[in-house]
């Protein structure tokens, strides 16, 4: 199964995503989203297959948010897509593309719509076990 992650190794949840795919069975294309962001035309794409508008990932908490006054609602989803392809920090991460769908995986396990079963117990960074030795979700 072919999967592609857009992944920032210094965020945990992205991290996180990608130890669920690989306790899948599945080894993804690996994109560092910040050294090499998606064209226009695919973050607009990939954020329409998940079902989000443009606002819903962009990261509001990044300084450059603020100092690009990426806040005004008169902004079209050209321009936001624009800023944040001039500062991708600015992309909500992880995406993930699979034959089965693309997510915005926040949180990681969102991913698990799109991956096939995992192969056994997976626990997140934080501790939380979130597969267990069956390969099975754990309900929260």
């Amino acid at each position: 199964m072919d999967i592609t992650i857009y992944h920032n190794a210094r965020c945990g949840t992205s991290r996180n995503t990608l130890g669920l795919i690989r306790n899948a069975g599945v080894e993804p294309t690996i994109i560092d989203y910040l050294a090499h962001p998606p064209s226009h035309a695919l973050l607009k794409a990939m954020t329409a297959a998940a079902g989000l508008s443009v606002r819903d990932v962009i990261r509001t908490k990044e300084a450059a948010y603020q100092e690009l006054g990426l806040d005004d609602p008169a902004l079209d989803d050209d321009a936001l897509i624009d800023a944040m392809l001039a500062h991708p920090a600015l992309i909500e991460r992880p995406f993930v593309v699979s034959a089965q769908g693309v997510r915005l995986c926040r949180p990681a396990e969102l991913v698990l719509d799109i991956l096939p079963p995992q192969q056994g117990a997976f626990t997140k960074e934080n501790g939380e076990q979130v597969i267990d030795e069956h390969g099975r979700r754990i309900a929260r």
